[in-house]
């Protein structure tokens, strides 16, 4: 008999969220963001789910290869580009649109087939720090790949730092305005937080990531008040009951202690299936359709809930870890992290079933 865990994957709720985007920017074409395995979720799953996506942006060269391979035609983006020069002769083969955000990718379309001429998404450093040319830069560099034979289309990349808090993104599109004024090209910049909150950041292309997962961006507003719906809903059942005495203590290095007469539930669910092992006393979780807490430390493949005014739980009785109801934002706020995380966490051994 298998074990009692799985990750269920509504496609409809990731056309839904699609449409949340589209409700939001209906003047920019989207580039749905996939990378990581689609955030957990499965890159080619997602990619059909979001077929009505202008484009598809993700990281790893293969997953990209496997969507032109199964006939995927959109406009498919590289974000960290190429690392070495054989990924362009793959990047050329398959007509993937590369990031560039560093001189050294600029001298490697050098060494590019003599024949490539590449989409490319000239990333800007306009104050996030990471990834992208320094504004002091910009004109010598724009310049070079306006007349390089390897370049067949360009467009204006940046990021946005603090677009999901107070400071906003305004700094960085003075900063962007400022270098590229009056360069005519199209331009690619809002992220989950500035597609829902800054119309004046949409562009040409918007990149939503995780609210299509239906999780969101901003930490003090919930997925459900933005009208974005759980893609991913991870469930278990409880695989034993106890009954445990005051002064009675719970799993590895006995963290929770009893202070009177209570039952608890075992799950089959822990950190080796993508539950956050620092998810402490008192994360929610959903038992027999009550909302309820998690006791103790996560263990490697089982976690305890708190059972109290939940008599009818027993054996076999269905736990929700997240989805509709409880949202991984909230469990992941509870353990100290974000949603992105717990969702590119599922372990491949947990089973995947997709509606």
């Amino acid at each position: 008999m298998p074990r009692p865990i799985n990750a269920t994957i509504s496609l409809d709720a990731l056309r839904h969220n699609l449409s949340v985007v589209r409700r939001h920017a209906p003047r920019a074409s989207v580039f749905a963001v996939i990378k990581a395995n689609a955030y957990g979720h499965g890159v080619m799953r997602a990619a059909r789910a979001l077929v009505s996506a202008e484009g598809y942006a993700l990281l790893e060269l293969d997953a990209a290869v496997r969507l032109r391979e199964a006939g995927y035609r959109q406009r498919i983006a590289l974000l960290e580009g190429a690392f070495e020069p054989r990924d362009l002769v793959v990047a050329a083969e398959h007509g993937l649109a590369i990031a560039i955000h560093s001189q050294e990718q600029i001298r490697m379309l050098g060494s590019a087939p003599s024949d490539a001429r590449f989409d490319v998404l000239l990333k800007i450093n306009t104050g996030m720090n990471r990834l992208g040319i320094m504004p002091a830069e910009f004109g010598s560099v724009l310049g070079r790949l306006h007349g390089h034979p390897r370049v067949a289309q360009l467009t204006l990349m940046a990021h946005f730092a603090t677009a999901d808090d107070a400071h906003g993104v305004a700094w960085q599109m003075e900063c962007l305005e400022r270098l590229a004024a009056g360069s005519g090209l199209q331009r690619c910049l809002a992220n989950s937080a500035a597609i829902l909150r800054y119309p004046e950041a949409h562009a040409d292309w918007v990149r939503p990531g995780v609210m299509l997962y239906g999780c969101s961006p901003f930490a003090d507003v919930p997925a459900e008040t933005l009208g974005l719906e759980p893609v991913m809903t991870l469930a278990s059942e409880l695989i034993t009951v106890r009954e445990l005495r005051p002064g009675d203590r719970i799993g590895y290095g006995g963290t929770f202690e009893a202070t009177r007469p209570m039952r608890i539930g075992v799950v089959a669910c822990g950190y080796a299936d993508g539950y956050p092992r620092h998810a402490p006393t008192g994360t929610p979780i959903v038992v027999g359709g009550c909302r309820t807490r998690t006791l103790g430390r996560v263990s490697m493949d089982m976690l305890c809930a708190d059972l109290s005014g939940i008599p009818a739980a027993q054996v076999g009785t269905p736990v929700m870890l997240w989805g509709q109801g409880l949202s991984a934002d909230e469990v992941a706020a509870a353990a100290g992290t974000v949603s992105y995380e717990l969702l590119c966490a599922l372990a491949p051994r947990v089973p995947v079933i997709e509606v």
